[in-house]
């Protein structure tokens, strides 16, 4: 099972002039490899892209990709980690999505796609990315 970032389908969406050949190939493969997922948090993120629920589904359906729920096991692990990294840089409370996706990969033990590693390596090492060399 694959976790894809919330940011890999935006550029593939949007068709992002930077990384949208790159996220595009790169769902490609992972796609051939394993089953692709997102959770409840990158479901709510990507809905951004959409003025209608019924369009973001067909995406989903279009593109094989499953809604896996979060354990609590990753809520809980999510917490943990934001609370490391709130520890020596104070309050920022824009990156908790982050948390919990990297919790999620970490307790099912799957990969991330995604092209924004650096959180990801540092908070959940044993997480195996798919990321931009």
């Amino acid at each position: 099972m694959i976790l894809v970032d919330t940011n890999v389908l935006l550029d593939v969406l949007e068709d992002d002039r930077r990384w949208g050949e790159w996220s595009q190939h790169a769902l490609e493969a992972a796609s051939l490899a394993d089953k692709l997922v997102i959770n409840a948090v990158i479901y709510c993120e990507l809905s951004i892209a959409f003025a209608r629920i019924e369009e973001l589904e067909a995406v989903l359906v279009e593109s094989s990709l499953t809604l896996e729920p979060l354990p609590r096991e990753a809520l809980f692990l999510a917490g943990k980690a934001f609370l490391q990294y709130r520890r020596p840089k104070g309050v920022n409370h824009s990156v908790l999505p982050d948390f919990y996706i990297g919790a999620h990969a970490a307790v099912l033990g799957c990969s991330i796609l995604t092209r924004d590693a650096g959180r990801y390596r540092r908070y959940f090492p044993t997480v195996q990315l798919i990321a931009p060399s």
